[in-house]
C-alpha cells in the first residue's frame, strides 16, 4: 500500500511525522514524502528539514494520501500543480486525509464541499469559505476523507484510518506499541478549555505571523 505525505516549504513537523509513525506500522504499507521536486523541505519553524524522496508525479495514485498543514499552505491553495495532483490522487485513493491546515489545500482542491471537516481552530471560517461545513471535532470522517484538527490530532487521525484498513485490534496495537497515551500537565489543548487570556495569546501570535508572512512571501 502506497502512502503519499506531499511536503513543502513551511509545512508543519508533526502534521507529517505523526502520522508517519502511525502508518509506517500497517502490513505491507510504504510512506513517501513527495514534493514538487525531490529535495529537502523546511518546516515552519525554519528549524527542521525532511526530504522528500520523490516527485508528486512519481506517485499520481497512492491508496492512501496525507496532507499535512503548515504556513506554507496559504500560497498553496492558489497552487495548481499541487492542487490538480490533490485531485488526481483523490480519484482513486482509498482515503485521503489531511492534518491541521492541510484541509484547507483540500478544500481549495474542491474536495471538501458540503461535507463536514475539520482544521486548526485558528482557520475553522477559513475553512467555510473554502465550501465545508466546519467543525471543532478532533477528527472527522465523512467517506472516504477524513480531516483532523490541528498537529498534534494527526496522530488520533492516523489510528483511526489505521483502524480502517487494518481492523482495531492492529489499530490498537499500534497505539501500544508508540505508547500514545496523552497525559498533558495541563486542560489546555482547545479553544474550549484554554483560559480566555492564552486564547487571546495565541491569536494575536497568529496575527503577527500572517502579518510576517505577508510581508516576506519568500
Amino acid at each position: 500500500m502506497d502512502i503519499a505525505i506531499p511536503i513543502y516549504d513551511r509545512f508543519n513537523a508533526l502534521d507529517a511525522i505523526g502520522p508517519y509513525e502511525v502508518l509506517s506500522r500497517l502490513p505491507d504499507s510504504r510512506v513517501t514524502f513527495i514534493a514538487k521536486e525531490a529535495g529537502p523541505y523546511t518546516t515552519d519553524n525554519g528549524m527542521l528539514s525532511i526530504i522528500a524522496e520523490a516527485r508528486l508525479d512519481d506517485l499520481a495514485h497512492p491508496e492512501v494520501v496525507v496532507v499535512p498543514g503548515g504556513t506554507g499552505t496559504r500560497p498553496l491553495m492558489h497552487d495548481d500543480v499541487m492542487l490538480d495532483w490533490i485531485r488526481t490522487a483523490h480519484e482513486t485513493s482509498m482515503y485521503t486525509t489531511s492534518v491541521c491546515t492541510g484541509s484547507l489545500l483540500l478544500g481549495a482542491a474542491g474536495l471538501l464541499d458540503g461535507l463536514d471537516a475539520t482544521t486548526h481552530w485558528l482557520e475553522l471560517e477559513t475553512l467555510d469559505k473554502l465550501g465545508a461545513r466546519s467543525t471543532s471535532k478532533r477528527v472527522v470522517e465523512q467517506g472516504k476523507v477524513i480531516t483532523a484538527a490541528g498537529v498534534s490530532s494527526g496522530i488520533d487521525m492516523a489510528l483511526l484510518l489505521a483502524s480502517r484498513i487494518a481492523g482495531d485490534e492492529f489499530a490498537q496495537g499500534i497505539q501500544l506499541l508508540i505508547e500514545y497515551d496523552p497525559q498533558p500537565p495541563f486542560d489546555a489543548g482547545s479553544k474550549e478549555k484554554a483560559p480566555p487570556e492564552t486564547v487571546r495569546l495565541i491569536e494575536s501570535m497568529a496575527r503577527q505571523h500572517l502579518e510576517q508572512l505577508a510581508a516576506n512571501p519568500s
